[in-house]
């Protein structure tokens, strides 16, 4: 769901209704894999947001980690479905992926010295967003996952949108 600000939104009432006509069959590694890198990126676009928006007052630090917490909430959904523990964090800047921890601390002083570069950290989470959601999509043959990880994609370009925008309309 788009809002009228163009922030992307999954109703997790929807969701479940559409789950509950497919099968959840048994996971590989790589799907177990991704949901769990999934959800733990999706976290930290969320967090980068939420820390970004603190020094950087713009709309689109204020809207759209919500849409990132519904995506949050949608990764969540299917670790719930098949059973798999929750890697997220519940504090802001905390990661279990040693990676993303060390992406989310470089990408927080990267978007602190200027609002252009907190603007263009926001563009290369959403691009990152794409690249891996793509990836993960192309190791899947769930019905479930891959309906999930496509509507992320969307809601990630259109975060992508309102990050370009905004940067051409403060530079």
């Amino acid at each position: 769901m788009i809002t009228d600000n163009g922030y992307t939104n999954v109703n997790p009432t929807a969701l479940n209704q559409v789950l509950q006509t497919s099968p959840a069959g048994t996971l590989t590694q790589a799907e177990t894999d991704g949901l769990l890198f999934m959800r733990e990126e999706e976290k930290l676009a969320h967090d980068v947001y939420i820390t970004l928006g603190k020094t950087w007052n713009v709309n689109v630090f204020n809207n759209i980690p919500n849409s990132e917490q519904t995506h949050m909430d949608a990764v969540k959904t299917l670790l719930d479905r098949y059973g798999l523990a929750d890697p997220a964090s519940s504090e802001i800047g905390v990661f279990k992926n040693a990676d993303l921890q060390k992406l989310y601390d470089q990408l927080i002083a990267d978007g602190s010295g200027s609002l252009a570069s907190a603007l263009k950290v926001g563009a290369l989470i959403e691009d990152m967003d794409i690249v891996d959601l793509e990836a993960r999509i192309a190791q899947t043959d769930k019905a479930d996952i891959i309906l999930v990880y496509q509507n992320l994609t969307k809601g990630s370009r259109n975060h992508l949108r309102a990050f370009v925008k905004t940067l051409k309309n403060q530079t």
